[in-house]
């Protein structure tokens, strides 16, 4: 099986980093859409700078840049998009150029956590939520060639504030407790999501669905 050509948008993110070194000890010949202020910025020109001697291609453009998208998707067949949660919007600009382009073969959309179409968090969120299923409805509508990924929580995001919505520090009064403390949940790493994405890319089971992804012990 040849390898696919892989476009990472958000590879200096702490998941999008995991996810472009995957894709490049895999083998598979790796591109990175990288935003002109993200060289000016010490700790992501470093990531920057380890992909590229990895053998990545830089990429200079943005969610926001039409042209910079069509640009770099003719070079490639498979897209993820890493960005964070609060710039999962900012993919529609990216959806509609996907459609345009027509050669992608599949898009991973900025997910990665519970899946938008069935969770329920009332008042809590911030359309956290509904951002994400809103995105998951333009690319079906696009009919653009999917796989949805959902695997609950990275840990690394949760421990800082003890599961406490909104805070990214330990609150000092009091923990709140949801639920009555005897449901299991499940996290995984950004490193093993990463390696998921070897065997996913040729998959055809998983195409136009949402994978759940669970952590073996």
């Amino acid at each position: 099986m040849g390898k696919s050509r892989i476009l990472i948008v958000g590879a200096t993110g702490n998941l999008g980093f995991h996810i472009a070194k995957a894709s490049l000890d895999a083998g598979h010949p790796t591109f990175a859409l990288v935003r002109d202020s993200a060289f000016s910025l010490p700790h992501k020109f470093h990531k920057l700078q380890s992909l590229s001697n990895a053998g990545a291609t830089l990429l200079k453009g943005s969610l926001q840049d039409e042209l910079s998208l069509l640009e770099a998707l003719k070079l490639v067949d498979v897209v993820i998009c890493a960005v964070p949660a609060k710039h999962v919007l900012d993919q529609r600009l990216l959806v509609q150029s996907i459609k345009q382009a027509g050669s992608i073969k599949r898009f991973i959309p900025s997910e990665f956590g519970v899946d938008p179409d069935k969770v329920q968090i009332s008042n809590m969120d911030k359309n956290f939520y509904s951002r994400k299923a809103e995105t998951r409805r333009l690319i079906e509508a696009e009919g653009i060639p999917y796989t949805y990924i959902s695997c609950n929580f990275f840990m690394s995001y949760l421990l800082p504030s003890l599961v406490q919505p909104g805070l990214k520090a330990p609150p000092r009064d009091k923990v709140t407790i949801f639920g009555d403390g005897n449901v299991k949940g499940m996290t995984i790493k950004p490193s093993t999501l990463s390696s998921s994405f070897s065997w996913m890319r040729t998959d055809m089971k998983q195409l136009n669905s949402d994978l759940k992804l669970e952590r073996t012990f």
